[in-house]
Parts: structure tokens; sequence; C-alpha cells
């Protein structure tokens, strides 16, 4: 007991292995030693539900491919299955093609039934109002940013979905931004490799159903 009560003593006094005992005292028996500030603790870091684990993880890719694939929609139709990432365009003898793509991030997703209403080379970028207001420096292209440039975000080519109420904002275009394939990325859009979707594009004829789910 005499060599504890020589330990506790004010911090100025203490010899120099005094507060080194302090601490092997604390490892020992979790006792804070006198004269420290006791340790914030750090706010535990919010754990992702399995939907926002599958959003974050990226899909590999090599390229299209021929796929078995059962569907009653006639061959050429457009299907989209976001969560796989996935475009399949139908093709007869229950085969698709398959393009992986980047699909909207969370909250940006849509889906729903549509038609290509209209296609573009090149096509120029116009983004929207809100857009503008959630990325402040977009505001110098609110009259459209010239298609065929490098930092076009539309790619080499778009194909824009239409429905009953006329343009969605949707399109299935290009991008400048390839590493994205695979991801939940884009403000809602359907992204893909240039090369593929200029291929997709010249296969798809305006009023082709397109089925995003």
């Amino acid at each position: 007991m005499l060599g504890l009560a020589a330990a506790v003593v004010p911090v100025a006094a203490a010899p120099a292995n005094a507060f080194l005992f302090d601490w092997e005292e604390y490892r020992r028996n979790g006792k804070r030693p006198v004269g420290t500030p006791a340790r914030k603790s750090k706010p535990a870091k919010p754990r992702l539900t399995r939907k926002k684990q599958i959003d974050k993880k990226k899909i590999a890719y090599k390229g299209r491919e021929v796929v078995e694939f059962r569907s009653s929609e006639k061959p050429g139709t457009i299907i989209v299955r976001t969560r796989e990432r996935a475009l399949y365009q139908v093709m007869p003898n229950g085969k698709a093609m398959r393009y992986l793509v980047a699909v909207g991030k969370e909250g940006f997703n849509w889906s729903g039934v549509a038609r290509i209403g209209m296609k573009r080379e090149n096509p120029k970028w116009t983004p929207p109002a809100e857009m503008i207001r959630r990325t402040p420096k977009y505001a110098k292209w609110k009259n459209g940013m010239p298609g065929g440039i490098p930092d076009n975000p539309l790619g080499a080519r778009a194909l824009y979905l239409f429905d009953g109420g006329g343009d969605t904002m949707f399109r299935i275009h290009g991008t400048n931004v390839p590493s994205s394939i695979g991801t939940a990325a884009s403000s809602g859009c359907i992204r893909m490799l240039n090369r593929e979707v200029v291929e997709l594009y010249r296969s798809t004829p305006v009023g082709t159903k397109v089925i995003v789910q």
C-alpha cells in the first residue's frame, strides 16, 4: 500500500515513471490515470443495409455476351434489370444480348415501361435545374454542353425514353466515365460503354419498347 500511495500525487510533482505506472494500472484494472481527461468515444459508423451494400459493390465486366433469357417480349425489346446492373436486348429462341450498365444511385432510381422516342448521335447534354442546384458548377451548361467532346457525360450516343406523358428525362446513353459501368452511379439514366451504346443504337429503332425493372 505504501508504493501505491506514493504514486497517487499531483501530476506536476510525480516522478517520470509514476505516469507510466498509472497507465499500467489502467491496462490491468480499467482505471483512468490521475490527471488525464476521459477519452471521448467515437460515434459508431452507421451500418449499411444489405441493399446499400449491394449498391456500393462494383460488378466486374468482360464485355457483352449472348445469354439464355426467357421472355414473352418480342425480339428487340430492351429490358433493364437495375439490381443486376444489366441491360438485355431480347433475341429470338430464348436468348438475349446482355450488356453491363451503370444505373441510378439510391434516390435516383426509375422504373417503368417506356419506348425509344428519339435517338441522337453525339448528343448535347443539358443538366436539369435540380442538378444545377445540387452542383452549381453545371450552371455554365444550362443551355447545353456540345456533343462529341470528352467532357460530355452522355457519351457517343443517346436513346431517349418516352412514355404516355412524353419525355421521361431518362436516357440510355454512353459515358465519359467507363469505370462507372457495373455500379449505381448515375442520376437515374442507364449508362453504357461508348462502343456498346453505338451497337445498341444501330440495332434499336425509334418506338422500341423499354422495360426498366
